[in-house]
């Protein structure tokens, strides 16, 4: 599979991944925030358990993932909120045994998912049930989208289409790097309604548990970026 190609790129999915790429419960999605359902199970999230929503299990964080479109102009996140899209989405894998997406990259020993996350409100957020979002498509997915913003700069989400190339530096450059949107699913937020959030640019932070056969749980944690 792939994205630049027609022969592979993501409308081919289903026909790739015949079980689940033509599921019933595929993202990402767009989130429509005034059709979140409340639930006074979302709690706040830590990092040193991954604890909201009956998740109450320590992982060790592996690699980072990426997915953007082409530069600041051309955004490139996979999901929407609201129908906006933004510039970027980054993944952050815990004992990850069979996914495989666009660029990986491995965590430096010490690193600290708190240092990403500074002034996030891990109070307010979506969830929603979904699935992976390159094949195989597994559905055996949850997605957490925070709703408060952090900052980054144009020139780094510049840098990624401009610099990185599919294969080596006489393939293309890799551009437009995520799945298109899948049809939508119920999704949950707090009970109390969160302030409507600015515009900005976002990073999405996916985390995936290890499990056993489909019993993968994966924990998308959505950050919205503001330029400096």
């Amino acid at each position: 599979w792939c994205y630049h190609l027609p022969s592979c790129n993501d409308t081919t999915w289903p026909r790739i991944s015949l079980q689940y790429c033509s599921g019933s419960r595929q993202s990402p999605i767009n989130i429509v925030s005034a059709s979140a359902t409340p639930n006074e199970k979302l709690t706040e999230f830590t990092f040193f358990n991954v604890i909201s929503w009956d998740l109450s299990e320590q992982y060790d964080s592996l690699q980072f993932h990426l997915h953007w479109g082409n530069g600041s102009s051309v955004p490139g996140a996979e999901h929407t909120v609201d129908g906006k899209r933004y510039p970027m989405e980054v993944q952050i894998f815990f004992n990850v045994y069979f996914v495989h997406l666009s660029c990986t990259f491995s965590i430096a020993a010490g690193f600290s998912l708190d240092d990403l996350l500074v002034g996030v409100d891990r109070t307010k957020y979506y969830r929603y049930l979904g699935s992976l979002t390159t094949p195989a498509c597994n559905e055996a997915v949850v997605w957490t989208v925070f709703k408060e913003p952090i900052k980054v700069s144009k020139d780094l989400i510049d840098l990624f289409s401009t610099t990185l190339h599919f294969n080596d530096s006489m393939s293309p450059l890799m551009t437009n790097v995520y799945r298109s949107l899948q049809p939508a699913q119920k999704v949950w937020t707090q009970s109390i309604k969160a302030s409507a959030s600015t515009t900005c640019f976002s990073l999405v932070y996916q985390t995936v548990i290890e499990g056993s056969g489909d019993c993968l749980v994966l924990v998308i944690f959505c950050i919205y970026f503001k330029l400096l």
